[in-house]
This record gives C-alpha cells, sequence and structure tokens, in this order.
C-alpha cells in the first residue's frame, strides 16, 4: 500500500485536484494591461477609418461610372444629331440638284418647243 492509499486520496482524486486548482488559477482576475485600452482604441480607429475610406472609394467609383455612362450617352446622342444634321443636308442639296435639273429641263423643252414652231413655219 503506498501512501495515497492510506490518506485515503487517490491519483484520480489529485489530478482533479490540480486540474480545478489549474482552472482557478486561469479564470481569476487579472488586471488588463495598460497598454490594452489605447491598443483597442487605436485598432477600433483603424478600422474606422478604414471604412470610411472604403466607403469613399465606393462612391468615388460610383461617380465615375455614372460620369462614364453620361459621356458615352452624351456622345452617342451627338453622333445621332450629327448624322441627322448631314443626312438633311444632303437633303437639301438633292432637293436644290432637283430643281436645277428641272429648270435646265424646262429650259430644254421650251427651246425644242420654239425650235419645233419655227420648223413648222
Amino acid at each position: 500500500m503506498d501512501d495515497l492509499e492510506r490518506d485515503g486520496l487517490g491519483r484520480d482524486d489529485l489530478e482533479s485536484d490540480e486540474f480545478e486548482r489549474e482552472l482557478k488559477q486561469a479564470f481569476e482576475r487579472r488586471p488588463a494591461p495598460p497598454s490594452l485600452k489605447r491598443k483597442l482604441m487605436d485598432r477600433r480607429s483603424r478600422q474606422r477609418t478604414e471604412r470610411l475610406h472604403l466607403r469613399k472609394v465606393m462612391w468615388e467609383r460610383l461617380a465615375a461610372c455614372l460620369m462614364l455612362a453620361a459621356l458615352v450617352g452624351g456622345g452617342f446622342e451627338w453622333h445621332q444629331r450629327e448624322e441627322q444634321r448631314k443626312g438633311e443636308a444632303a437633303r437639301q442639296q438633292v432637293f436644290t440638284a432637283l430643281r436645277i435639273t428641272n429648270h435646265a429641263l424646262n429650259q430644254v423643252k421650251a427651246q425644242l418647243a420654239e425650235h419645233d414652231r419655227d420648223r413648222q413655219e
């Protein structure tokens, strides 16, 4: 019989007591290091600054996308109007050419009619 059995304590009891002592020691309240609060506040401030920066970058990107969309839309509209203007100018040139041709044909017709009258006389 060894000393532990004589005292009425088994090895399991000793291990259990030691575990409880370690557990109690682990859960004892200890004062926080003096720099902990400053570190936590610095980290919180840094995270907030990063979030604000990311939000700002997101809004800047959104604004850039909107500006780009407006420029592309404006460019497309300008191109459409320019094509319409060129088409209208071409239409006017065709009408002018038709008027000139009509006038020239009327003159030729009049000259032919006069020539036919002169021949018949």
